[in-house]
């Protein structure tokens, strides 16, 4: 596998599907061989756009292809826990995109296969691989930074069911399950330490959508350091996530790729990695580990802690219903 292409299948031709399409171009040594789909006319659109030869719209179908080393998965979160294990079976390494699953018994199934398996199976936790957080997460390593809180507000409008292509979506967003799953691992993986505390409180579920639109989490490492984080997708502007990192020797910012000093000076970490692109980024090390036989950084095991304490608040929030 050290110097053959990793001929990959993508599941998943929407939003996110095409992000790693457009970094997998950039990256030597793979080819995307076969895409997945729910709408096989869409989906021929986006192959020939790419120039990937197989189109279906059954996962299996491309599991049955010998030629296939590996498959990323772009599709709903609902599926992720149940397709990542039909790769694992089907002897394929795997890059699931966060979340790994949507109930911690899913992530457990996950974790035990790939185990049993052996082969590469990483979920796309990207904070991890953001310069702007990686940046950081260097200073923390040299013992240089210390974290005592991060902020975090997660805000979206999203009253609808729309993708970020505004096209209707053939599932349902989840602010526990996958937008606070980024920052429950990104505080646990920055500072070192485990969330020994959780907290939360939701706003009111949406009527048609069945989930809620509002959350507030706290959470406490057992480094003593706090992480508090807002959530909601009845934000009407700005949109994305905003990181504060306040810690001893300093404040930092992260807003989107761009980080900045808690007085607003602008920080150049475009040298930090070979790309600005996360989603790239996190590719470039799923394909690194399977040619250097290595766990991944975000490997199912390591983000398993994050899925323990997403389950922790689910209980928390059905016992207050």
């Amino acid at each position: 596998m050290t110097d053959k292409t990793i001929k990959v299948a993508l599941a998943g031709a929407g939003a996110f599907g095409t992000k790693h399409l457009d970094g997998i171009k950039l990256i030597d040594g793979v080819e995307v061989v076969s895409l997945v789909g729910r709408e096989i006319g869409k989906t021929k659109e986006v192959a020939a756009k790419y120039g990937i030869g197989h189109v279906t719209t059954n996962l299996s179908d491309s599991l049955a292809l010998k030629e296939v080393d590996a498959v990323i998965l772009a599709t709903p979160t609902q599926m992720h826990a149940e397709q990542t294990q039909a790769c694992l079976r089907a002897g394929k390494h795997v890059e699931v995109e966060i979340p790994l699953a949507d109930t911690l018994k899913g992530a457990e199934e996950v974790v035990a296969l790939q185990k049993k398996t052996g082969l590469v199976a990483m979920v796309g936790h990207t904070r991890r691989f953001n310069p702007s957080h990686q940046w950081i997460h260097k200073k923390i390593a040299a013992g240089e930074f210390h974290i005592q809180q991060m902020d975090v507000q997660t805000y979206f409008f999203r009253r609808t069911n729309m993708n970020a292509l505004g096209q209707p979506r053939s599932w349902t967003d989840h602010l526990l399950w996958h937008h606070a799953a980024h920052t429950v691992d990104l505080f646990a993986y920055q500072d070192g330490g485990e969330v020994v505390q959780a907290n939360a409180v939701q706003g009111p579920i949406h009527p048609t959508l069945g989930i809620a639109m509002d959350m507030s989490i706290q959470l406490k490492s057992s480094t003593g350091a706090i992480c508090t984080l807002s959530l909601s997708f009845n934000n009407d502007g700005p949109l994305g996530t905003f990181f504060r990192y306040i810690g001893d020797t300093g404040t930092y910012i992260a807003r989107y790729d761009d980080l900045y000093t808690g007085k607003d000076e602008k920080i150049d970490v475009s040298k930090v990695d070979v790309s600005m692109n996360g989603i790239e980024l996190q590719d470039r090390e799923f394909f690194a580990a399977i040619r250097e036989k290595r766990e991944p950084n975000s490997s199912v095991a390591r983000v398993l802690p994050c899925y323990r304490t997403l389950d922790a608040l689910e209980r928390q929030l059905d016992a207050a219903k």
